[in-house]
């Protein structure tokens, strides 16, 4: 397990990590995207309060949920523990360093970026995920089977113009770190190959626009429309 742990540990070890971890997310908003469009099924709530029962009920989506935690929590680690070692190798920058030149705002600002989704994710799971899990949401019956209403919270908490506009710039946010570490991930991996890489930054940066509009789209629709 020694060579196991010092090649995990090593810098490309820790990139493959964040590469991996990365792209299982990225199938993680899919799925999650796929779901919360349910809110705009003109039915009151019925689909989407089904799905997040579901979605709360299901042992194997609950195992899922623990694999993803804990892919939050090794991409995390690893993004601080990278960004630590870049600056101690290099903890005084060039007199003449002009990085806007051979790099993307993103990939300068990923921290950045980083931190703001994090800060996102917790007022997120704060203000759906616990009460969900672990009570605080009003009842609703539909066809004779009580449900938690949480499409009530979502109505509540997108006539709120403030977190409406945090929602928003996090997405804006995410899609700039999605179109960097996509295509990063794929080179972490090895599959860097001037065949495909163009294919792979085009499709990277059409998920990451696509995905994060669908999100962004959402709490704009309830703040103006509903």
């Amino acid at each position: 397990m020694n060579w196991f742990t010092k090649t995990f540990s090593s810098t490309v070890g820790r990139k493959i990590i964040m590469a991996v971890t990365g792209l299982f997310l990225c199938s993680f908003l899919v799925v999650h995207l796929i779901g919360n469009l349910q809110l705009f099924r003109n039915d009151g709530g019925e689909a989407f309060n089904v799905y997040s029962h579901f979605m709360a009920s299901n042992p194997i989506i609950r195992v899922m949920e623990i694999i993803l935690v804990l892919g939050f929590v090794f991409h995390i680690y690893d993004a601080l523990v990278l960004t630590r070692r870049n600056k101690a190798a290099r903890p005084v920058s060039y007199a003449n360093n002009h990085p806007e030149e051979n790099s993307s705002w993103a990939s300068r600002n990923m921290g950045l970026l980083g931190t703001i989704i994090l800060v996102f994710l917790i007022i997120h799971l704060w203000n759906f995920f616990v009460p969900a899990r672990f009570g605080g949401l009003d009842g609703v019956v539909i066809e004779d089977v009580e449900y938690d209403n949480l499409y009530l919270r979502v109505v509540e908490s997108f006539q709120i113009w403030w977190y409406v506009a945090i929602y928003v710039i996090s997405m804006v946010a995410l899609a700039y770190h999605l179109i960097h570490g996509f295509q990063s991930a794929f080179q972490s991996l090895g599959l860097d190959h001037k065949k495909y890489t163009p294919f792979i930054q085009k499709f990277g940066v059409a998920f990451s626009i696509l995905v994060c509009l669908g999100f962004a789209v959402i709490p704009l629709y309830f703040f103006f429309l509903v």
